[in-house]
């Protein structure tokens, strides 16, 4: 089956943001446009890249597929997990010693995305509707338990799942139809509103789209539910308005970087935790603002080259084909 590059192409735009999302972070509280930007990214690109997760997540759930999922997940998160640790120790971040279950900052998403597979054998089973309503039912109800929270990614794995869900029942001929003029139109309307609603209304706390965090923890104890599923409407609206202006054709180098992004999103954490740790980035203009964006640009790029990956093969993947290959003077792909 031929790739489709529009999924590549929506890769590289999420993880790109990933990186600059985690850059600006720093620059959000007291400058109302930092916190906008901040924000506004913040309702999709972690939906969004689950729910691709989910769309490309199409293998059978027997035990031969949880082994292998397990080699490709698990074991890269306990080495990150320890990588991290040994790092933020010699850069003097505080709360280096996390327990090993106590995912370090971005690594969250490997143990939910083994979690979304195992529980995918369930769910596979019952009718795409029915399944993804039971979804959203728990992830919003797991808020009311302030229990189920960072250990495991346990509170990030119920509450993110629905997208993983959408993404696993959704055909390459569904997701297209987000090309659609009317839906491309619509979504600039939503997007600039949404925007301005974020600049104007009350700062939202983060942690509701982080979704680590209780209700009870985020201030809305009792009504917690009913701010989750706007969160959720919200964030649903969104991945479809983005996605309606990925590109659908083949952009050479720059869709070959979607195939590489977990890379980029283990190994930007090294970059990104260093300037917060030492301060080396402020703010004052919108040409700091882009000068940002340019180094989380030149930071995908230089995490996806060929020698970036064949050091970090080993780590990533449990294998050394790129080295291999390079040893024995073959063209690396």
């Amino acid at each position: 089956m031929n790739r489709n590059p529009f999924f590549d192409n929506a890769k590289v735009l999420l993880i790109f943001l990933v990186v600059f999302g985690h850059i600006i972070q720093p620059f959000v509280d007291g400058s109302g446009g930092m916190n906008t930007l901040y924000t506004w990214i913040y309702t999709f690109h972690m939906p969004a890249f689950i729910l691709l997760s989910g769309f490309f997540a199409k293998g059978s759930g027997n035990k031969a597929y949880i082994l292998n999922l397990a080699k490709k997940l698990l074991i890269p998160y306990l080495i990150f997990q320890v990588l991290y640790t040994i790092y933020y120790f010699f850069i003097g971040k505080a709360g280096w010693q996390a327990e090993i279950f106590y995912p370090h900052w971005s690594l969250w998403f490997l143990l939910s995305l083994f979690s979304w597979h195992i529980l995918l054998y369930w769910f596979k089973k019952i009718p795409a509707a029915l399944s993804i309503s039971i979804a959203v039912m728990i992830g919003l109800i797991v808020g009311y338990f302030g229990e189920i929270g960072h250990t495991f990614s346990l509170s990030r794995t119920f509450v993110f799942f629905p997208f993983f869900l959408v993404g696993f029942w959704l055909t390459e001929k569904q997701v297209m139809w987000v090309k659609y003029r009317a839906v491309k139109v619509s979504s600039i309307v939503f997007m600039i509103g949404l925007a301005v609603a974020i600049y104007y209304l009350p700062k939202i706390n983060s942690g509701w789209l982080l979704a680590s965090k209780s209700y009870g923890d985020l201030g809305m104890a009792e009504f917690g539910g009913i701010a989750r599923l706007l969160v959720y409407v919200t964030a649903a609206i969104m991945v479809v308005c983005i996605l309606a202006w990925v590109p659908g054709k083949n952009l050479g180098w720059i869709t070959k970087l979607g195939t590489r992004t977990l890379y980029v999103y283990l190994l930007h954490g090294f970059f990104v935790q260093y300037f917060r740790q030492h301060e080396l980035f402020a703010v004052n203009s919108v040409i700091d603002v882009l000068g940002l964006a340019a180094i989380a640009a030149f930071i995908v790029i230089i995490l996806s080259s060929k020698p970036i990956l064949g050091i970090w093969q080993p780590f990533i993947e449990g294998k050394a084909s790129i080295i291999k290959k390079a040893f024995k003077g073959k063209t690396v792909l």
